[in-house]
């Protein structure tokens, strides 16, 4: 039987092959050898007859599919041992390109997808853009006071106090550079962007000196009232924690 192909729609041997097996509906991994290799070979003359070009590539399969075809007609001695299927390479081959195929139509739905997404430019008016929500100081401090706050600022004062050498203190004070209270909330702003959660206790203790303890505890309400931090405690007794409200 005369079959008319349009060389044009296979992209090469195996793809070729992969129709054929769909066409005649058989096991990827149990190829029927004889059948699927006369039936490309009458697509292979029908080519030539058409006088198409064609490649070497369709030409070399056709002779691996003879070959494969020779090997499974021939006799088996009985005291011979079982060898590989000689079809096993050809199998894994067909698994490999089919595995592309299918990537590449899930490559070619995406580009036409993205075909059909349009991209804006924001046109959000500037004061819009620049406008903040009012920060509820009560919801922001549901659940905790400043008395909380309070408790561990001054416990933790308590800890630097007891720090102090009661012999070298004597020896006289070496002053220190003055602790600035935009540097600090600068200084915990971008600490709290980068640490998703921490103490507020483990915050404070942190701290070198008393002055550096109360203008940390500073920055720490300040930057609360502005919104760009929160603090929660998940028990009554433990301890506080903070996190940005970026994060």
């Amino acid at each position: 039987m005369d079959l008319t192909v349009k060389l044009q729609v296979f992209e090469g041997p195996l793809d070729l092959l992969l129709h054929l097996l769909e066409k005649n509906k058989v096991n990827i991994y149990d190829i029927p050898i004889v059948e699927i290799t006369n039936q490309y070979m009458e697509y292979i003359n029908e080519m030539q007859r058409q006088d198409l070009d064609v490649v070497s590539e369709f030409l070399v399969m056709a002779a691996t599919l003879l070959d494969i075809k020779s090997r499974m007609l021939l006799p088996k001695e009985e005291a011979e041992e079982e060898k590989e299927d000689p079809r096993a390479e050809l199998v894994q081959k067909l698994l490999e390109y089919k595995m592309y195929k299918c990537m590449s139509y899930e490559l070619k739905d995406r580009q036409m997808d993205a075909q059909r997404a349009l991209f804006k430019m924001p046109t959000v008016p500037e004061e819009v853009r620049k406008y903040e929500e009012p920060v509820d100081l009560q919801e922001l401090m549901s659940g905790l006071t400043l008395k909380k706050l309070n408790a561990i600022f001054r416990s933790v004062i308590r800890k630097q106090e007891n720090k102090i050498d009661p012999i070298r203190s004597k020896f006289g004070k070496i002053e220190k550079e003055e602790v600035s209270l935009e540097e600090r909330m600068e200084y915990l702003e971008q600490y709290a962007l980068t640490h998703s959660r921490f103490s507020f206790r483990g915050l404070l203790e942190s701290q070198s000196s008393k002055m550096e303890v109360i203008v940390m505890f500073l920055s720490v309400l300040e930057l609360m009232k502005m919104g760009k931090i929160h603090i929660f405690q998940e028990h009554i007794f433990d301890d506080i924690v903070i996190y940005s409200s970026g994060g």
